[in-house]
């Protein structure tokens, strides 16, 4: 080739000699002063400067394969991260956080990174050719390998920016004052009435700021109260209602605590001035607050809670209403109104008085006795009602007797306080039994206003001598329950605000104290959570009960002198530290002591002169090392020692053979049980270990001649009913005992991981069903002994299998463990199974799971599919409800035709982050099958393949009875249900769909649907809540007419395409468009609900808190 014949092409000379860009550097000094060496040296500078890009272009198509793949593991790692990151972002959600903007952006970016990514990879993987098949498509191969080589920029990029200590901004959004309070059976009588139009036309006032209710104890003036708060957020008088008690013992740190909780602040000052002005400066920045302070026995600086005074309520537009039983407060109060609620009219109390008797008064004489009774109560509502209930089923004798008695002890005293006491006196002889009064007097003895738990009622009960024709413990228990029941129905104790609580009216325990205090030695001091710094200087030789629990005091006397003292409540002073030597040293016959939550290092030696003590608690004193004093309480029955920092259970309390229960629950320090001590107890009907002991059996550690107890000393207790116990691994079970036992209620939990045996504690105390007898395993039930699943795994009720070892078939579980009674199973990252129910491989010849009422499938991301193969009639035919979450390799459909005929009592279903295509899939069913009549919630979220909600032919009745449907996070969705579907939806009132960007309509055509002149109605639809759906056009496809007659609130946001009014709903009613504090308030009860089901979203918080723990 001549050099007029070659190309001029910088190209194919550095081709040929690439390395020539760094030849210059080799040339001498000297040679740049030749000219044609300079225009060599020049061509190659522009040669190298040509040559990069060259290269980069070249290693396109070379590195191909290399960027791909690279593109591929890069994809997989962000993927990993970006999910971690979403499941923290749920949980924050979960918890009412608000979430952090940056982080919302970096999982944006990161999910449309992925996607591009993927996407990329997919058209790698079609392999296209060119020449017939015979090469490559270079230029394909070549655009493809330069944009995953950008791709893989971008992705490393994002993956750099992931640096977030949080995130979540933890905040809390303000309590809507409707949701929580309530105001029980409410009626208002014309008293009542002209109390609250007076309360309401002073709140529409801007002049007033202060109002003063008052009225005599027991008269309704807090119910009153609550409604006129409930009614002030109705008619969008106030922006927030916020509420505190403050009764006769103010203690300013939980009055602002209650105030700023129901405002959503946080409150960490640690002095009161500096809590008072952060609660100020909230209320004064703040919209319109109507601040109720209930229940003021005397004048308080409200300056000193935090409250603005009237100048600063009025620029800030608040009032504060405020409850007393004295007329002189509202006056020092500076109340500009006082209303006065009045007792009831005649008239009124007679209607009060027939409605909770619930009985006929058509018996003239007993019409006429009844009525004078019913005057007798002076008008007083609390006092009308406690009657009532207390003669409502009783004869015409009883209720001359009940009269006659009212009359005799009227006195001349004019105090109001007298009418009440003689009524609820009456109440009080008219209960059924002396352990019912008992426990009702053993009320009094918890601080005002608080929680009483039923539990302690049934311990500190047991103490004293009650519940002693119970045959066991768990007996007394039901009777203490049905006692609580009891009180409930005649109107002396309310229901607690938790479960398991019952709580005391203010005036109620008031009499309560003055009924304890009237025996001859009987006598109840009570001075609980009155903020006593120092031991009370009265006389207290008389009393049978002592309660100072809960104050602030630092020093007990030397010597406590009371020889008639049953019970003694100590509890929650935090601040002591000791007991002195000699305090129980004077004779007393005390049965009941209770000194948990105090800084107590040690037990005097006096402690074993407590002979007839027996309960005794010392939870949550974790200074106290050695107990093994406890040994010389011969007649203790209840030992509590929860949470307690003791490192071994001494020898001595193997002397303790009348003890029926005890208590070690998380007393974490605990490694060490000699053997031989817990077989003595033989009398131990309850047992609680779980989180503190768990290597029955094993060697002690440092001390290899010594041995821990092992588990047959469990097995010989032959009166043990309950066991609630940790196993550190199923080797520590003995492989044959001699003896069954049949314990009544059990939970344990086999597990070498103390994170999870954490999570079983947490767990057992925050599901909503408590099962009676429950497992907790990382193991599979046939490595289990066999008496082992005689006695346990045949009779349990609730099965929890986190990373169990060996698990392969549920079926092979079902069979081998006889779980014919199985009520709740929970399966966690079971890595050996791919199917969750297999009836191909193993064919079952009866029904199975057929008692199942809950299932949790989470994180289990092998899990490819929850059932093969055909399930006989009856298997699952209990299941209510149905979680699946984190379960990334279930794909097509969740609920094939197979497993959605057995589904007919489903009650909740709440599909979290799978891969799934379709929810449900009908091919299979026979047309008119019913299915899913009794699905009422349902929750959809982070399903990015999620084309269909519901795939082929509907069925007739399904979803009829749903009420409650909330979509989230499904990319892919385009509309939610055919129309056909959606006429099904008779029973909807709730439908929340946010972040599904693919949606256009929310109900869509389905072939061969005639949509002209057609009309849907949602007849109970109220909540609609749209938000994030950058797709959406309009509610329907189509001509079809779709009417909401009842919608009331409409919620829009970030709907840019959405052009619907709120009059193309046909409501007929007003609808509220965008009303903030409604959906936060559906958000919260929903929130509520998801806490309560969502075990997977406990697992997340446990786990955070359990890690965080051990960090």
């Amino acid at each position: 080739m001549t050099s007029e014949t070659k190309p001029n092409h910088p190209l194919i000379v550095i081709e040929i000699r690439p390395r020539h860009k760094t030849f210059s550097k080799s040339v001498p000094v000297e040679a740049k002063e030749d000219p044609g060496m300079e225009i060599v040296s020049s061509v190659l500078q522009v040669g190298e400067l040509l040559w990069n890009p060259v290269k980069r272009n070249v290693g396109y198509l070379v590195h191909y394969k290399r960027h791909i793949q690279s593109l591929e593991v890069l994809v997989e790692k962000l993927e990993t991260t970006k999910n971690d990151y979403q499941r923290s972002v749920d949980a924050a959600l979960m918890n009412g956080d608000e979430v952090r903007s940056e982080v919302q952006k970096w999982l944006k970016d990161a999910e449309k990174a992925i996607i591009d990514a993927k996407r990329l990879n997919n058209e790698a993987g079609e392999n296209k050719t060119c020449l017939g098949g015979c090469c490559p498509n270079l230029k394909w191969r070549y655009t493809l390998s330069k944009r995953a080589v950008n791709e893989t920029e971008e992705l490393n990029k994002i993956k750099e920016e992931k640096r977030f200590e949080t995130v979540s901004l933890q905040v809390r959004r303000p309590v809507e004052f409707e949701s929580t309070m309530s105001t029980g059976d409410f009626e208002a009588f014309e008293a009542t009435r002209q109390a609250m139009d007076g309360v309401m036309k002073a709140l529409k006032d801007d002049n007033i700021t202060v109002i003063g209710v008052h009225g005599m104890g027991g008269i309704g003036k807090t119910t009153m109260v609550k409604h006129v708060g409930v009614q002030a957020c109705k008619d969008k008088l106030f922006d927030h209602v916020i509420m505190a008690v403050i009764s006769q013992n103010p203690n300013l740190v939980k009055i602002q605590q209650q105030l700023a909780e129901m405002l959503a602040l946080n409150l960490n000052e640690q002095t009161e001035i500096a809590r008072a002005a952060r609660l100020k400066e909230r209320i004064m920045r703040g919209k319109k607050i109507l601040i109720i302070l209930d229940d003021i026995w005397r004048t308080i600086d409200l300056s000193r809670i935090g409250i603005p005074d009237h100048c600063e309520l009025q620029n800030c537009n608040s009032k504060v209403l405020l409850t007393t039983r004295i007329w002189n407060v509202c006056h020092a109060m500076k109340s500009q109104e006082k209303i006065h609620l009045d007792i009831l009219s005649e008239e009124d109390s007679w209607a009060l008085f027939v409605k909770k008797a619930n009985r006929s008064f058509e018996s003239t004489n007993l019409c006429d006795i009844a009525r004078k009774v019913a005057r007798e109560c002076g008008g007083l509502p609390i006092a009308l009602i406690a009657v009532a209930r207390a003669l409502g089923d009783k004869d015409l004798e009883e209720w001359r007797e009940a009269a006659r008695r009212l009359e005799m002890s009227q006195t001349t005293n004019l105090d109001d306080e007298e009418d009440v006491f003689r009524c609820i006196k009456l109440s009080y002889d008219y209960l059924k039994g002396n352990d019912a009064k008992s426990f009702f007097l053993l009320c009094c003895l918890f601080p005002e206003d608080s929680d009483i738990q039923i539990e302690d009622l049934l311990k500190y009960g047991f103490g004293k001598g009650l519940f002693r024709d119970a045959n066991s413990m768990q007996d007394a228990r039901s009777t203490a329950h049905l006692v609580a029941k009891y009180l409930k129905a005649c109107s002396l104790v309310l229901d607690g605000e938790q479960d398991g609580c019952v709580r005391m009216h203010d005036v109620i325990r008031d009499m309560a104290m003055r009924i304890a205090s009237s025996g001859d030695g009987q006598g109840f001091f009570v001075k609980a959570g009155c903020h006593l710094k120092d031991w009370p200087t009265n006389s207290l030789e008389d009393y049978s009960a002592i309660s100072l629990m809960g104050n602030e005091i630092c020093n007990l006397p030397d010597e406590l002198v009371c020889p008639k003292l049953q019970i003694l409540l100590l509890q929650s002073n935090f601040e002591v530290q000791e007991i002195p030597e000699d305090f129980f040293k004077s004779p007393n016959a005390l049965r009941v002591f209770d000194i948990s939550s105090t800084e107590i290092s040690s037990l005097p030696s006096s402690f074993n002169l407590l002979t007839k003590l027996q309960t005794l608690h010392l939870d949550r004193c974790q200074s106290i090392t050695d107990v093994s004093i406890l040994g010389e309480l011969k007649k203790l029955e209840v030992l509590s020692l929860r949470e307690s920092g003791i490192e071994e259970l001494p020898e001595e309390i193997g002397h303790l053979t009348n003890l029926r229960m005890l208590d070690l629950t998380m007393s974490t320090y605990i490694a060490t049980i000699p053997s031989k001590v817990i077989s003595q107890l033989s009398k131990l009907e309850e047992l609680y270990m779980q989180l503190s002991f768990a290597d029955w059996g094993k060697k002690v550690e440092g001390e290899d001649d010594k041995t821990n107890a092992s588990f047959d000393e469990l097995i010989s207790l032959s009166s043990l009913n309950i066991l609630k116990v940790d196993i550190s691994d199923a080797e520590c079970l003995p492989k044959n005992v001699g003896f069954l036992r049949n314990w009544v209620n059990f939970d344990i939990c086999i597990s070498r991981d103390p994170v999870h045996r954490s999570m079983n504690v947490h767990l057992s105390k925050n599901i909503v069903t408590p099962y009676s007898r429950a497992l907790f395993l990382d193991t599979s039930i046939n490595t289990l002994p066999d008496w082992f699943n005689t006695t346990v795994t045949e009779r349990v009720e609730k099965i929890i299998y986190l990373e169990p070892r060996s698990l392969t078939d549920i079926l092979v579980e079902y069979d081998h463990g006889k779980l014919h009674g199985l009520k709740f199973l929970h399966l966690q990252e079971c890595r050996e199974m791919v199917t969750l129910i297999n009836t191909v491989t193993r064919v079952p010849n009866k029904p199975v799971l057929e008692s199942l009422e809950e299932l949790h499938v989470f994180c289990w991301d092998c899990l490819q599919q929850l059932c093969i193969g055909e399930l006989l009639p009856g298997s699952l035919g209990n299941l209510k409800f149905l979680e699946v979450e984190q379960c990334e390799g279930v794909a097509e459909a969740l609920v094939p035709s197979n497993l959605l005929q057995r589904l007919q009592n489903l009650e909740v279903l709440i599909v979290c982050a799978t891969g799934i295509d379709y929810i449900f899939k009908s091919q299979g069913l026979e047309q008119g099958e019913t299915v899913l009549t009794k699905l009422g919630e349902m929750k959809l979220e982070n399903l990015p393949e999620l084309t269909n909600i519901w795939n082929g032919p509907s069925q007739p009745d399904m979803f009829h009875n749903l009420k409650s449907l909330t979509i989230s996070k499904c990319k892919k969705l385009k509309t939610l249900f055919t129309f056909a579907v959606a006429q099904c939806l008779r029973q909807l009132e709730e439908l929340w769909v946010e972040e599904c960007h693919s949606l256009d309509k929310l109900f869509g055509l389905s072939e061969g649907f005639i949509v002209q002149d057609y009309e849907i109605i949602f007849r109970q639809l109220k909540n609609l809540a749209l938000q994030s759906l950058s797709s959406l056009t309009s509610v329907s496809a189509g001509s079809a007419r779709l009417l909401f007659p009842s919608l009331e609130y409409l919620h829009v946001l970030d709907c840019p395409r959405f052009l619907t009014s709120t009059s193309d709903f046909h409501s007929k009613m007003q609808v509220q468009l965008n009303n903030e504090q409604h959906f936060l308030f559906l958000r919260k009860r929903y929130t509520c609900f998801m806490r309560k089901f969502h075990l997977s979203f406990l697992f997340h918080c446990i786990f955070s808190i359990s890690f965080k723990g051990n960090g």
